[in-house]
């Protein structure tokens, strides 16, 4: 089943990283993702649990020297310029955002990565690419601003060569779903550009009618879920910058759903690697 992606799902995710995201980078740093904790003990800075978690997508991909890689939904490019390093491969990223197309390669360039790293405007959901043209894909907590997840794993797997690498790392739903998690769940979907939450089963299932195998999905919430906390307490630091972009009202209940949806059960984020059969 394919549903369209509409020009209006495209901007409201364009609204979220093009405005409020640019408060995000300012307080949160250059990696527009969650963090990865070893265990609760782990008092590491967000600075390097976010780079932990990009080092986790790396070695999933277990990419060669050389190979070519695809970023579903790159943000401003900061995980993949640290995969080119990291690997010496090649990374072409999409995004819906132009801003952050442009934001991506100008960073490239000035990081000497120009050659290496290039970002363009596409759309995940209808990839502009032949078949069988990326060794490797990654789509790094872009997959929840995806109306149909099943169709950007079905295009990932038609730009996949055979034996090619795919990571995930993606913000799910776990159930049970209580009144109270709902409601958390429906202020997200209503304020970060998300049209449902995705499931562990959902995964799985898409993952193997798109012709992925040797599927391993692992539930990592434990580790990450502190990101959600840490970020509420650093949004409240830039309070009244928000309140100027949004708007009071709005700004305090960012600030109070990003930390609500931190402390639900429902809560849950998952790392995703599989082969293109």
């Amino acid at each position: 089943m394919t549903i369209d992606q509409t020009p209006a799902h495209h901007a409201e995710v364009r609204n979220v990283y093009d405005g409020f995201g640019r408060v995000y980078r300012s307080v949160w740093g250059p990696n527009i993702h969650y963090g990865y904790w070893e265990n609760d003990a782990d008092d590491s800075s967000v600075e390097v649990a976010t780079d932990r978690l990009t080092d986790l997508m790396i070695s999933g991909l277990a990419t060669q020297p050389g190979q070519r890689v695809l970023d579903i939904g790159c943000g401003i490019g900061h995980p993949a310029r640290r995969l080119v390093r990291t690997s010496d491969v090649r990374v072409v990223g999409i995004s819906i955002s132009h801003l952050q197309v442009e934001q991506a390669n100008s960073d490239a360039v000035a990081a000497g990565l120009g050659d290496k790293a290039t970002f363009q405007f596409a759309d995940a959901m209808d990839l502009p690419f032949p078949d069988g043209s990326f060794d490797a894909a990654w789509a790094f907590e872009s997959m929840w601003h995806m109306p149909d997840r099943g169709q950007v794993l079905s295009e990932a797997a038609r730009v996949l060569r055979p034996g090619g690498r795919l990571v995930v790392a993606d913000v799910v739903q776990r159930d049970p779903i209580t009144p109270e998690g709902q409601a958390v769940i429906d202020h997200v979907k209503a304020n970060y550009g998300v049209t449902t939450l995705g499931t562990i089963d959902e995964y799985a299932k898409n993952l193997a009618a798109s012709g992925f195998v040797d599927v391993e999905i692992v539930d990592i919430t434990d580790n990450v879920i502190r990101t959600l906390l840490l970020m509420a307490d650093a949004f409240e630091t830039v309070r009244d910058k928000l309140a100027d972009l949004v708007g009071t009202e709005q700004a305090d209940s960012l600030i109070k759903g990003v930390r609500a949806f931190g402390s639900i059960p429902e809560s849950g984020y998952i790392y995703v690697t599989a082969t293109r059969a």
